[in-house]
């Protein structure tokens, strides 16, 4: 039998997350509490159509954009260590500022599309964010972190938003908390990792800054004012990013059929 995690996999429907809307109440607010089931041997032998959303960004992600922990690995750092210069932000930043509306017709299955997708991020942003996210005719950021407030990731609901940070070449988010919906889509994606905190960090830390997390230590250092910081586990989460996104995750763990198959 199936688990309730294989089932939403298996459910065409949930590639547009219709099966993910009504998750237990924990799941978004205390990622470090969610708790994968382990997949059944054998599993089901359904099929999930191609065309759709997230299976269709699964598959130009393992062609074209690697997932957090692959680019980790391409850059010849530790699989569990992203270090970079971080881009901070306050409360409230809504999905209109990371991805405006008008962007949403860019595909991110197609890779050309992908990457003008990630050209677009954060260009929402008010005028009082005076360095840019994104350097004039750059197509990817020097920032590989976000930090940012409380409520991040709030606004209208839209993949588009962890997708076009993942495609700048951000590998996570640092916010004291998240708006739900943009928790999902990250894990749901394997874009960034969208790390919790306690503290507010986007007060003591400055856009430029030279940090590194360590997932394993569930930490992140500032070089720059030479501060440490705890951070949330990402939990059970973690391995579904790593992978790739839920749909690389439910084909790495036999949940459903690889796409060889």
């Amino acid at each position: 039998m199936a688990t309730p995690l294989q089932s939403r996999a298996l459910n065409p429907s949930f590639a547009n997350l219709k099966s993910f809307h009504k998750p237990r109440r924990h799941f978004l607010h205390r990622p470090h509490d969610l708790k994968l089931a382990p997949p059944s041997p054998g599993g089901s032998s359904s099929k999930l159509s191609a065309s759709t959303g997230l299976a269709s960004l699964a598959a130009r992600k393992a062609a074209a954009a690697p997932a957090p922990r692959a680019a980790a690995d391409a850059a010849g750092e530790p699989a569990t260590s992203f270090h970079g210069l971080c881009y901070v932000v306050g409360d409230n930043i809504d999905t209109d500022q990371i991805i405006p509306a008008e962007y949403l017709t860019l595909v991110p299955s197609n890779p050309a599309e992908y990457e003008k997708l990630g050209s677009y991020a954060l260009i929402g942003l008010p005028s009082t964010y005076e360095t840019r996210f994104i350097d004039p005719d750059e197509t990817k950021t020097k920032y590989k972190i976000v930090i940012g407030g409380a409520n991040f990731g709030c606004g209208s609901s839209r993949e588009h938003a962890p997708v076009a940070l993942g495609a700048a070449g951000v590998v996570a988010v640092v916010a004291e908390s998240y708006a739900r919906i943009f928790f999902r889509n990250s894990v749901s994606t394997g874009e960034v990792y969208p790390l919790e905190t306690d503290v507010r960090i986007c007060e003591e830390c400055r856009t430029g800054d030279t940090v590194t997390i360590e997932l394993a230590e569930s930490k992140l250092i500032n070089h720059t004012t030479g501060k440490e910081y705890e951070l949330k586990p990402i939990g059970d989460a973690g391995p579904v990013i790593e992978a790739g996104g839920i749909f690389a995750y439910a084909r790495k763990t036999g949940m459903i059929p690889s796409q060889a198959a």
